[in-house]
């Protein structure tokens, strides 16, 4: 695997990427997933989804029973408990109080690249906003959440097993 301005470039064979962890400011939140890729796949994957939501106890109702989606709180913070979703196969997620009073409830993609300083600096010379510089979740990684200059928000996810 090697990478280009800190996005991942898949060589051949299959890469395996675990991380547990994500953080914004004060507030904890835990993560933990795989994300297991190819060659034939794209470089930088999806590997964690989560949910900010407004109520989370009718979030966790809501989605569980829909989708049969097993839920388990972690790692309590300053805003409550962050909820890992396990959803069988594919790409896991959490779900946590939004930490922006007032704002709306909204998903969060996070992508994981090789090196976060150098892909965050890269979305921001190609217009990005930068919402939440990188930070560090101690014995995790580093994530950075950006604006594309649509203003679409999307994380990026650097394990420190990467």
């Amino acid at each position: 695997m090697d990478s280009v301005n800190g996005f991942l470039r898949p060589q051949g064979g299959v890469t395996q990427a675990s991380w547990i962890g994500a953080g914004r400011g004060c507030n904890i939140r835990v993560a933990q997933f795989h994300a297991v890729f190819e060659e034939d796949f794209m470089g930088n994957p999806f590997v964690h989804v989560e949910l900010n939501t407004t109520d989370v106890q009718k979030a966790k109702d809501f989605y569980g029973k829909l989708f049969d989606w097993k839920m388990s709180d972690i790692m309590p913070g300053p805003g409550g408990a962050y909820t890992m979703i396990e959803v069988g196969e594919g790409t896991g997620g959490g779900l946590m109080k939004h930490p922006i009073p007032g704002a709306p409830s909204t998903w969060l993609a996070y992508v994981l690249v090789d090196d976060i300083a150098a892909a965050t600096q890269t979305a921001k010379s190609l217009g990005a906003s930068v919402v939440k510089d990188v930070t560090e979740v101690p014995r995790m990684g580093w994530f950075s959440i950006i604006l594309d200059p649509t203003g679409a928000a999307l994380g990026l996810w650097q394990s420190k097993s990467t």
